[in-house]
C-alpha cells in the first residue's frame, strides 16, 4: 500500500530527485557551457512537473522553465519552483545552485525545500532551524561573486558588514538559515520562483523573511515578478531595514 506523502516530504523527495539528475547530467560530459545549463534546466523541469502531477494533481505549477497558467492566479494551492537556480554557475562546474520546490497556500510561503546537490543537504520547512549563536560584529552579508546591487552595496556599507560571496539565491538564503552568514539581501531582478521556496524555509527557521520595505512577501500574483527580498537573523530586521530607508 502506497502512504501518501506530506506536501513537505513530497517537495523534499522531489528537490532531492532533482538535484541528482542535475549531478548525473553534468557528469554524463555530453554537453558542455549554456547547452548543459540548458540541458540541466529542460531535464530537471520536465522531472518536477511529472512527479507534482502524479501526486498533486489538482495543484497548480508555476515553474521558471514552463508557459505559464495563468487559471493559477483564482488557485489556494500552487507549487513555485525553480528546477535549476543559478544555471549559470551550474553550467560553469562551481558547486553553489540549487533545486527550490516552494508551495504557496492563500499566497503565502507555506512549504519548502531547497536542494544544494553538491553539498548532500536538502533544506526544509519541517527541519529548518536557526543557527541558535550569537551574531557576530559586524554581520556577515552574503552578495554576488560578481557584482552585488547598488543598494545592496550601500546597505553594506552603513552595517560594516563582512561579505561573503556566493552563486544562486537558494544558496545565499541557506546560508543564513544554518548559520554561515546573517543577512541576504537582494534588489532588483528576482520572480517568485527564485524566492518561494527559500522564504519558506526561512520563515520556518525563525528568521525574517520579507520585501525590502518591510512588506511581507506575497506569492501566485499575476506577474510572478518578486523584484526585492530580505532575509535575515530576526534581531538584524530593524537595524537592516532601517539602512535600507537610509539608502533608497
Amino acid at each position: 500500500m502506497t502512504i501518501a506523502r506530506t506536501d513537505v516530504e513530497l517537495a523534499r523527495d522531489i528537490a532531492e530527485e532533482a538535484g541528482a539528475l542535475l549531478l548525473a547530467i553534468r557528469d554524463r560530459g555530453t554537453e558542455r557551457g549554456k547547452a548543459l545549463g540548458d540541458a540541466g534546466d529542460a531535464e530537471a523541469n520536465a522531472l518536477i512537473l511529472e512527479r507534482l502531477r502524479a501526486a498533486r494533481p489538482d495543484d497548480f505549477i508555476l515553474s521558471e522553465e514552463s508557459i505559464d497558467d495563468t487559471a493559477r492566479c483564482a488557485a489556494e494551492r500552487v507549487w513555485i519552483v525553480d528546477p535549476l537556480d543559478g544555471t549559470r554557475d551550474y553550467a560553469e562546474g562551481l558547486d553553489d545552485w540549487a533545486v527550490h520546490i516552494g508551495l504557496a497556500i492563500g499566497g503565502r510561503p507555506a512549504v519548502g525545500a531547497v536542494a544544494v546537490p553538491t553539498t548532500g543537504r536538502v533544506y526544509t520547512t519541517a527541519q529548518a532551524r536557526c543557527a541558535a549563536r550569537a551574531c557576530p560584529v559586524p554581520p556577515r552579508m552574503v552578495v554576488s561573486r560578481t557584482r552585488a546591487p547598488a543598494l545592496v552595496e550601500r546597505v553594506g556599507a552603513a552595517l560594516a558588514s563582512t561579505r561573503v560571496g556566493m552563486g544562486s539565491a537558494g544558496v545565499k538564503a541557506m546560508a543564513v538559515v544554518d548559520g554561515r552568514a546573517d543577512i541576504y539581501l537582494h534588489d532588483g531582478g528576482q520572480y517568485e520562483w527564485d524566492n518561494c521556496a527559500p522564504a519558506a524555509v526561512a520563515l520556518a527557521a525563525g528568521l525574517h523573511a520579507s520585501r525590502i520595505d518591510g512588506s511581507p512577501l506575497v506569492y501566485n500574483c499575476a506577474n510572478p515578478l518578486l523584484p526585492d527580498l530580505l532575509i535575515c537573523r530576526p534581531e538584524l530586521a530593524e537595524q537592516v531595514l532601517a539602512a535600507i530607508r537610509a539608502a533608497r
